[in-house]
């Protein structure tokens, strides 16, 4: 153990929150904390008591995707929010990123927590993976997905996306999104901003925490692995969506979404009935962060609802 890893290990069992060097301050009571996963380290972030939450942050995003979630959840749930491995500060290894090796993955960190049971919150292509997870489960007949809340979800209905990721997936697209990424980083800032529907809504700060990790190299190639599996990924998430119906879930979306339409989520609720909606108006691809109290009420209404012994 170095000496650095020695220090956040005595600060996190004083309660002292202090994240890794060049990671985003932590908020009151989020813990720091790391476990070995397919042989790299996964960072993830741990807040509050209660039952548990997965939370799963989406493409380029990590766990400071749910800095104003994870206050809202931790009276009533523990939080667990992983940068999965090839994100946020977690490492970069050259692994399969596949939609369904990225939720065994998941699984395996679930099962490391001791998690029998849980909720599973996932945004935009982490709702995807927590679709194929929760479809794993239900296959297994374990661990137990209590509750399912999709953030506006990648799903197999959103046309946006279905030519672009295979391109930058591909071999030659692939080459270009570097050259792309690599010589033009002012582009970052304005792809960030086209996520919001109302860019005059983004918390000060966001910017500069979403590309805190770009210092670490990979993460863009990260993004590229996940885009070259994108077409059959997409296959074999519809394929698995029949298995999910008894699974309560909430379906929660922005109508000027630019990144998963808005207009796929009848054809995704049809999966899912008696499923949840919950619908802000005007806002992007990023309701937790664009309008933080309206999600975080509206997200502890469902995680009420129906709590009871198996909680």
């Amino acid at each position: 153990m170095t000496r650095e890893e020695f220090e956040q290990s005595a600060a996190a069992s004083e309660g002292r929150d202090v994240p890794t060097p060049g990671a985003p301050a932590l908020g009151k009571g989020v813990q720091e904390c790391w476990m070995d996963v397919d042989g790299a380290r996964m960072r993830y972030l741990r807040a509050g008591s209660g039952p548990p939450i997965l939370l799963l942050h989406g493409l380029l995003g990590y766990s400071f995707s749910w800095r104003y979630t994870l206050p809202a959840l931790a009276p009533l749930r523990t939080c667990y929010a992983p940068d999965m491995l090839g994100a946020g500060f977690s490492e970069r290894p050259k692994i399969d990123h596949s939609m369904r090796s990225t939720a065994l993955r998941l699984l395996k960190f679930a099962e490391r927590l001791n998690l029998d049971s849980f909720d599973l919150l996932g945004t935009s292509r982490g709702g995807a993976v927590a679709m194929s997870a929760a479809a794993e489960c239900v296959k297994r007949g374990t661990p137990h997905i209590r509750r399912l809340i999709l953030v506006a979800p990648v799903n197999p209905y959103s046309p946006h996306g279905r030519r672009l990721a295979p391109f930058c997936g591909s071999r030659f697209g692939s080459g270009i999104a570097r050259v792309v990424m690599q010589r033009m980083p002012f582009l970052y800032p304005f792809i960030h901003g086209h996520l919001y529907g109302d860019r005059s809504h983004i918390p000060p700060g966001t910017l500069e925490g979403y590309k805190a990790p770009l210092a670490t190299p990979g993460l863009f190639e990260h993004a590229l692995s996940i885009a070259s599996t994108w077409s059959p990924d997409l296959l074999e998430l519809e394929a698995s969506l029949p298995t999910l119906s008894a699974i309560p879930t909430l379906l929660m979306w922005g109508t000027k979404d630019p990144a998963v339409y808005f207009s796929s989520m009848e054809p995704l609720a049809r999966h899912f009935p008696g499923a949840e909606k919950v619908v802000f108006h005007g806002v992007g691809h990023l309701p937790y962060e664009e309008c933080a109290e309206e999600f975080n009420r509206a997200l502890i209404d469902f995680l009420a609802k129906g709590s009871g012994a198996r909680d």
